[in-house]
């Protein structure tokens, strides 16, 4: 008996379906296996890790506080620039608290080091549903991710953490108490800070393909620009310690990058007009 069209319609559907799905789920593997990669090597390397990478930004000689003291030289303000000592240790007040942040800490350097990898896997599977005219309006987008992404864990880590570690150690409101951090505290600190900042600095990114869809627009960004200064601060106070330097430090890079999405929106918008335009004036010469 043969089949309705309407069923064949649906069945072929379907299949179309469980192909995506199943072409998503081997992306989404072959991600997964490239954390596990990077995760497990981390895994192996934890005590470099903690002493080079994760303890750094815990050392005067760390290069930030370089930095600092070569701007204090050069500005007259040595004294307060130039860090000497962070007085602070660390302890593990819980049984599994080391257990703990040894697989967080792997996880973490595994998914940063993966990172420009998962885009371009997800980009592998967005990107054939897109219109040949949107594919090339889109290149460059996993370069653009990772490049943003980089440079926000850069600011997190060289910017942020020193600082924060710094200020932290040093704030005491009586000489009796000693600042004794837990290894707990501590790391998620650290990881807050870093990754927080690598998704942050992503803005631009969501504006401009935000802009393509057509739900954003520069008049729209400029017109809420207070609105946004007040989403940025809440955001910068979620991801940050709550003091007022830290939230000032992580919502000045913030505003820059909300300014630099309304640019890139406008540029996206007189982009797609006379791309429009174009099609029309084609469509008049054909008709």
């Amino acid at each position: 008996m043969a089949l309705d069209q309407r069923d064949v319609d649906e069945e072929e559907k379907e299949m179309s379906f469980l192909d995506h799905l199943e072409e998503l789920r081997w992306h989404v593997v072959r991600s997964v296996v490239a954390i596990m990669v990077f995760m497990i090597a981390a895994f192996f390397l934890t005590p470099w890790i903690f002493k080079n990478i994760i303890f750094a930004p815990a050392h005067a000689d760390f290069i930030t506080f370089k930095w600092m003291c070569q701007l204090g030289h050069f500005t007259g303000n040595v004294e307060a620039l130039c860090v000497t000592d962070i007085p602070f240790s660390v302890q593990s007040r819980y049984m599994t608290g080391q257990f703990t942040m040894q697989f967080v800490s792997a996880f973490v350097i595994g998914l940063i080091i993966a990172f420009p990898y998962v885009v371009w896997e997800l980009w592998s599977f967005v990107r054939p549903g897109l219109r040949k005219r949107e594919q090339r309006g889109s290149k460059g987008a996993v370069g653009a991710v990772s490049f943003l992404f980089a440079l926000g864990i850069s600011f997190g880590y060289f910017i942020l953490c020193p600082l924060m570690v710094w200020v932290f150690s040093t704030y005491s409101i009586s000489p009796e108490i000693k600042n004794e951090f837990d290894i707990t505290s501590y790391v998620q600190t650290i990881v807050a800070l870093t990754f927080g900042a690598g998704l942050l600095f992503q803005l631009p990114v969501v504006v401009f393909f935000l802009t393509k869809i057509g739900l954003l627009t520069p008049q729209f960004m400029r017109t809420y620009r207070k609105h946004a200064v007040i989403v940025i601060l809440i955001v910068a106070a979620i991801i940050t310690p709550p003091d007022p330097l830290s939230q000032t430090i992580i919502s000045i890079p913030l505003y820059v990058l909300y300014e630099i999405s309304i640019f890139i929106c406008a540029i996206e918008v007189r982009n797609k007009r006379k791309r429009d335009e174009a099609e029309a004036l084609l469509d008049e010469q054909s008709a």
